[in-house]
């Protein structure tokens, strides 16, 4: 997490380097010197905005995850099933080099399961009852190793430096919208001691919707590559066999009468598979079938 942290100071000090370069270079600073306008300021708390509540969802995720699906966290085994649930993701754990996650089971038909947490040291992975009850045990060892892959990949973490890098820009860029659609439409733009009026609260929702859609395409996209990279883990850890397999058994599900718990959006990026029927643009998770040909053509 060190790493990622650092990364993330280096990223936006590198970034504002270059946003005041090219503020000077079309002459900006004039403009933003002129309506008192601090953009060092503006971007330091539009980065304090853009972060705090993706902090706070990635600090909560594991007690969200657990209130929401009711999650029962295995403890002491108490089946046989419990217990080679447990003793999978313990062996999976110590092959990817990460602290042992809590390991739960949530009663829902759906045939999915996720990893969330805030750290790879601090992680949950949960599956459904629908899931043991549909997959062999192969193809749950495959949907496990994926997990575990997000888990040791630090993915938790990197989607809400994403996202929060994201909202830090759409914070950024609203508010300078914003304020010159206010200026351009109002008759007193040289008077320096006026308030923001209406076209500077129509210019920042309007700029933030857009810019929010935009943001959410950039983390959709990150998501999918994602998934990728968690199948190409699992691979490694049980075998391209066992993924192609579970891949293959969610493909003949999701053909037929396939539901989906959709209880916790916040965590579907992270389950095995995402919500059928959305248009590859919107969404989170690459098609079943583009999943197998990648795994088909992986090497090892």
């Amino acid at each position: 997490m060190f790493k990622r942290f650092a990364l993330l100071i280096l990223t936006n000090i590198a970034i504002l380097v270059v946003m005041s370069t090219v503020i000077y270079l079309f002459g900006l600073n004039r403009w933003l010197d002129h309506n008192h306008i601090q953009y060092g300021t503006l971007f330091a708390l539009s980065l304090v905005i853009g972060f705090t509540g993706s902090f706070i969802s990635l600090a909560i995720s594991k007690w969200m995850a657990k209130m929401i699906y009711n999650i029962e966290v295995i403890e002491t085994p108490r089946t046989e099933t419990e217990e080679w649930l447990v003793e999978t993701v313990r062996r999976q754990a110590a092959k990817v080099g990460v602290a042992m996650p809590e390991v739960g089971i949530y009663d829902s038909p759906e045939v999915n399961a996720f990893a969330t947490g805030p750290s790879r040291s601090n992680s949950l992975v949960a599956v459904s009852s629908g899931l043991l009850r549909v997959m062999a045990r192969d193809e749950v060892e495959g949907v496990l190793a994926h997990e575990m892959t997000h888990v040791s990949n630090g993915d938790m973490v990197t989607m809400t430096l994403l996202q929060g890098i994201l909202n830090t820009f759409v914070v950024f860029f609203s508010y300078l919208i914003g304020f010159a659609v206010d200026r351009a439409l109002s008759n007193n733009r040289d008077e320096e001691d006026r308030g923001p009026g209406l076209g500077f609260l129509i210019g920042q929702i309007v700029s933030q919707i857009c810019l929010g859609i935009l943001a959410s395409l950039v983390v959709l996209a990150f998501s999918r590559y994602r998934e990728y990279k968690a199948d190409a883990g699992s691979a490694r850890i049980e075998g391209k066999a066992s993924m192609i397999a579970a891949l293959k058994r969610l493909k003949q599900i999701t053909e037929g009468d396939f539901i989906y718990d959709d209880r916790s959006p916040a965590l579907n990026n992270f389950k095995i598979n995402g919500k059928p029927g959305t248009t590859s643009l919107w969404a989170d998770h690459p098609s079943l079938d583009d999943r197998i040909e990648a795994l088909e053509k992986l090497t090892l």
